[in-house]
């Protein structure tokens, strides 16, 4: 654990360092604050920054110099007391170009700001779409175009939106700041226009300067464009302080809120509870009770389905309702025994991290009393997926399954998703993972995320090609089989990383498990902000 903590931290610090010390180092030169600058002194001091995506784009895009944090840093934090969904280009990167995952990001962020109702502060500082990819980021569904559609949402939605252009903005990116609520600008270093000036000689062979065709005097004297320059970064976030101070509240969601409680077992233990093997059994709750509060949980059906834990509890003093996989061996009772006996007279040894049929008809139900009961869901994942074999398809475990999926699907309160361990196959799908729309996924730097285990997919690949080389009367010796099974078992399990699924931003954060709480904590207060309108109903269900 202290090796994955250590490469985690190590990780962190260097992707903060966006396009280098040297890039940093420029932009100081010019009078500008970077990304993350921008951010720290807008953020209240008494505040977190939770970052969303550090590690989006990691490993990706080598052949272009790579794409740190993917060019723009998102994430919440409280500014003059509201809490606020902040985006903010990161000009260290090539310029603050957006790449395809770039987009992602954005929208991502958006979708947060969206779904949460928080107001969203856009810190503009980029050279627009990164043209040797713009394939990849212009024309399609969710592409480059959806944050202008996302902007008018959000405009409709009464969500507040304030830009202000510290760098360039160009080209289409500029209907972003002007679809806000509010448009501020930097004076010398922030410019914004349709095309720049070389476009323009070329387009129409007007010879015209930076400042003359979109710097701040002209768009806040002549346009009218933008509603008011700066002269400086600081002086430009001091403003958007002052937006937000004066701005009125919203109705709640009214999720139950107590003051919270530090847990009563010591939660660094969890470093030494979690196994380093990914098989070896361990209790869930040792985990669960160094996670809430005052390790007072109230578990929901105990003796039933025992391979889920459902129970309800507080986190940083917010009810929430749980549903983790326990991952000790447990015993149950059959529905029915050997040659139809009476429920209960059999025992059936279930393994842990497996979901069984007992157990998602468990779930479902607890995960339907939250929603009548108003109560956000917290998933905690170490799963290997759903219990397979004739004896369990015999008893119905895809009609469980089934309405597991139903009922989680179509939860109205908010859910949150923390894989600490293993993440395979439906289980994945069916504790809510990126596919169910969590407010938010995190993961642990032990978590692993794929179709299956690493060691199960390489076997099922190898007689794969092993039966295909056979195919074309081709021999393969024991170790020319062994080699290609070790190839293939790297492969795969580079896929298995947590910051592969990072970088993709099928995971927001990878975390310190440490730092569990506290994420939770401050995603249902940005849920709080958004009331459920919608009605819970989980449609035709399987019974």
């Amino acid at each position: 654990m202290q090796t994955l903590l250590d490469d985690l931290a190590q990780k962190t610090a260097q992707t903060q360092l966006g396009g280098g010390q040297k890039k940093i180092d420029d932009q100081h030169k010019k009078g500008k604050l970077t990304a993350r600058e921008r951010i720290e002194y807008l953020v209240d001091t008494n505040s977190d920054f939770l970052e969303i995506g550090l590690f989006t784009g990691e490993g990706m895009y080598a052949e272009h110099g790579g794409c740190p944090s993917g060019g723009v840093v998102t994430g919440m934090g409280h500014v003059s007391g509201r809490l606020c969904v902040i985006v903010a280009n990161d000009a260290t990167v090539k310029a603050g170009a957006w790449f395809p995952i770039t987009a992602k990001k954005n929208l991502r962020a958006q979708e947060i700001a969206m779904e949460n109702r928080l107001p969203i502060i856009y810190l503009v500082d980029s050279a627009g779409v990164y043209l040797p990819l713009q394939n990849e980021v212009f024309a399609d569904k969710d592409h480059f175009g959806r944050m202008f559609r996302n902007n008018a949402h959000l405009s409709a939605m009464g969500v507040l939106q304030v830009a202000a252009i510290m760098g360039s903005c160009v080209a289409g990116g500029a209907y972003l700041p002007i679809m806000s609520d509010e448009a501020l600008i930097v004076e010398g270093t922030g410019s914004i226009y349709l095309a720049g000036p070389y476009l323009v000689k070329a387009s129409i062979g007007e010879d015209v300067d930076t400042e003359t065709l979109g710097g701040a005097a002209m768009h806040t004297e002549i346009s009218g464009v933008i509603d008011n320059k700066y002269p400086d970064d600081k002086s430009c976030l001091d403003a958007i302080k002052r937006i937000l101070d004066k701005t009125g509240s919203q109705p709640m969601a009214g999720f139950s809120r107590v003051t919270p409680a530090p847990p009563a077992l010591d939660p660094a233990e969890i470093y030494t509870l979690l196994p380093q093997d990914r098989v070896k059994p361990y209790d869930m709750m040792a985990i669960l009770n160094r996670l809430i509060d005052n390790a007072d949980f109230d578990p929901y059906k105990p003796d039933y389905g025992q391979s889920l834990i459902c129970g309800y509890a507080r986190i940083d003093g917010w009810a929430v309702g749980i549903v983790a996989n326990q991952r000790k061996v447990v015993k149950a009772k059959n529905r029915v025994g050997p040659g139809g006996a009476t429920a209960g007279q059999a025992v059936e040894m279930q393994m842990g991290g497996v979901i069984y049929g007992d157990a998602a008809d468990k779930a479902a139900r607890f995960i339907m009393n939250c929603n009548q009961k108003h109560i956000p869901l917290v998933f905690v994942q170490d799963v290997t997926g759903f219990m397979v074999g004739s004896r369990a398809e015999q008893g119905g475990i895809i009609k469980d399954g089934a309405k597991l999926v139903s009922a989680m699907a179509n939860s109205v309160v908010p859910k949150f998703t923390v894989v600490i361990g293993n993440s395979y196959g439906a289980g994945n799908y069916a504790l809510c993972g990126r596919a169910y729309d969590p407010r938010l996924m995190l993961a642990w730097p032990t978590a692993q995320m794929a179709v299956m285990s690493g060691a199960s997919a390489a076997k099922t690949l190898l007689q794969i090609q092993v039966a295909s080389l056979k195919a074309k009367g081709e021999v393969i010796t024991s170790e020319a089989e062994q080699a290609l099974l070790q190839k293939i078992t790297d492969q795969y399990n580079a896929q298995l990383s947590p910051y592969y699924a990072a970088a993709r931003l099928w995971f927001d954060a990878v975390i310190d498990p440490l730092d569990t709480r506290r994420h939770i904590s401050l995603g249902i207060e940005a849920a709080n902000h958004a009331p459920i309108t919608k009605a819970f109903n989980v449609g035709n269900m399987q019974t």
